[in-house]
C-alpha cells in the first residue's frame, strides 16, 4: 500500500495539506469570486459612463499610495511571522505577528479618513453626491467597506493567533493558514486602487 493510500486510511490528508489551510484555500477562492463580480461591476460601470465621479485629487492618491506601502509591509511582516514559527522563534513570531497587526490598523484609519473626506467635504453618500451619479457612493461604499472589514477581521484573527502562539497552542500551520487569509486581503487591495482610484483621478 502506497503513502496516499495509507493516508485515506485515516490519520493524513490524502493531498498533502492539512484540514486547516485546505479550508482556507476554499475560503479565499469563494471570497475571490465576490470581489471578482464586484470589481467587474464597478469597472463596467465606471467605463461604461462617461460622466462618472473622478473625486480623488492628487491628496487622495497619495493616501493610497499610502494605504497601498502599509498594506505591501504587513505581507512582509506576514512573511517574517511564518518563517519565523517555522524556525521555532516563537517570540519573533509573535512579534512579527503584531506588526502586521499594526499595520493593519493604520490601513484603517487611513481608509477612514478617505471616508471622511468624501463625506464631509465632497458631499458622497451611499445614494447621492454632487455629480448626480447615485450608483458611484454604492458601488465605493460598498466595495472598499467590504475590504475593510477584511482588514478589521484579519486584525482580530492575528490577535488571537498571536495569543495562542504565546500559550504554546498553535504551531506552524496555523500561522501559514493565518498568513494566506492576510495575503489574500492585502492581494484583494492591488486590484482596488487601480480600478477604482487610479481610474477615477480628477484631473
Amino acid at each position: 500500500m502506497n503513502h496516499r493510500a495509507a493516508a485515506w486510511q485515516g490519520g493524513g490528508s490524502p493531498f498533502g495539506i492539512g484540514a486547516k489551510p485546505l479550508g482556507m484555500w476554499l475560503f479565499v477562492v469563494s471570497d475571490a469570486l465576490t470581489f471578482s463580480a464586484l470589481l467587474i461591476c464597478y469597472t463596467y460601470l465606471r467605463l461604461s459612463n462617461p460622466n462618472w465621479p473622478a473625486p480623488f485629487g492628487m491628496e487622495s492618491i497619495l493616501q493610497a499610495t499610502a494605504m497601498t506601502a502599509v498594506l505591501l509591509t504587513s505581507s512582509l511582516t506576514m512573511a517574517l511571522a511564518v518563517g519565523a514559527i517555522k524556525r521555532g522563534r516563537r517570540s519573533a513570531t509573535i512579534g512579527m505577528l503584531a506588526c502586521t497587526m499594526a499595520l493593519g490598523l493604520a490601513f484603517i484609519v487611513l481608509h477612514a479618513f478617505e471616508w471622511r473626506r468624501l463625506v464631509l467635504v465632497e458631499k458622497v453618500s451611499l445614494s447621492s453626491n454632487p455629480w448626480d451619479q447615485p450608483l458611484f457612493g454604492a458601488t465605493f461604499f460598498g466595495l472598499t467597506g467590504l475590504h475593510m472589514a477584511h482588514v478589521s477581521v484579519g486584525v482580530v484573527y492575528l490577535g488571537i493567533v498571536a495569543a495562542a502562539v504565546a500559550r504554546g497552542k498553535l504551531d506552524t500551520e496555523d500561522v501559514e493558514t493565518s498568513g494566506l487569509y492576510w495575503h489574500f486581503v492585502d492581494l484583494i487591495w492591488m486590484f482596488i486602487f487601480p480600478l477604482v482610484y487610479l481610474m477615477s483621478v480628477r484631473m
